[in-house]
């Protein structure tokens, strides 16, 4: 579909989409927000479909989340909700896409790259890598709702933890935590992954479809789009403190020094 989102579909019913920026561990930039804004003007009223995939390019990562040296600029609160809303609408539309959604955890899933897989109804992750909500870390809250919906996936307790901690979990840690459903080992991992996920579809789109929109009601009912973009504006107003932006700028000439040396 274009430079940064790679679009594969079978013909089966079985639609995948893998962020391809693996030079930049697959972080999100406004060109792939562009890209999955336009996939899902395409592919949401295609009854064809019968489940979708989101994944990564590359063995390294699922997604690293948003692309700092992409959202840098953004300094103030209003221009960093114009960001934030944005990708939280996209996360929104993926969590109630009219057929089931699967994340194929393929590498390390940090930050926003939790908020997506988050976004999915199940997760499938490769054995031995690690997820962490780290937004902490930079003296900010997950900014794409990704919260409201970790707290739709797993306990309470568990997402408070996760969150609160900023930390890495490994992908066995994440199962016990609710974040994972399944981990497959590392050969053959999308393959095997992509077998699994056929084998629990009824093969008629309308049968996984119908079932969809039975969680499709739930998640309206429980004002999930509301709790997530209360926690955008809140992401948002911390954005533009100076707490923020020297923690990023830390970051940033951390990667610096690491890639000359």
């Amino acid at each position: 579909m274009g430079r940064n989102v790679q679009i594969e579909n079978a013909g089966d019913g079985i639609v995948t989409v893998s962020l391809d920026r693996p030079e930049k561990r697959n972080a999100v930039n406004f060109e792939v927000m562009d890209e999955l804004e336009a996939f899902l003007d395409k592919y949401e009223a295609d009854e064809t479909v019968r489940a979708l995939i989101l994944t990564g390019s590359g063995e390294r990562a699922f997604c690293s989340g948003g692309d700092l040296t992409a959202f840098h600029s953004l300094r103030t609160e209003k221009e960093s909700y114009e960001m934030l809303h944005r990708m939280g609408e996209i996360l929104y539309r993926l969590s109630v896409f009219p057929a089931p959604v699967f994340a194929l955890i393929n590498g390390t899933a940090i930050g926003g790259g939790c908020e997506l897989a988050m976004a999915a109804d199940r997760r499938i992750a490769k054995e031995g890598v690690q997820l962490g909500f780290i937004q902490g870390s930079l003296s900010i809250t997950t900014g794409w709702g990704g919260g409201a919906l970790l707290m739709e996936r797993t306990l309470p307790q568990n997402a408070l933890k996760v969150l609160c901690s900023a930390a890495r979990y490994p992908a066995e840690a994440c199962k016990d935590l609710g974040l994972v459903d399944e981990i497959l080992p590392a050969p053959f991992f999308k393959e095997e992954a992509v077998r699994i996920i056929k084998e629990q579809l009824a093969e008629n789109p309308s049968v996984t479809r119908a079932y969809k929109s039975v969680w499709i009601r739930k998640l309206a009912g429980s004002g999930l789009r509301e709790r997530m973009e209360e926690e955008i504006r809140q992401c948002a107003r911390l954005w533009e403190k100076e707490e923020h932006h020297q923690a990023v700028q830390t970051f940033i000439n951390r990667k610096k020094e690491s890639s000359t040396k």
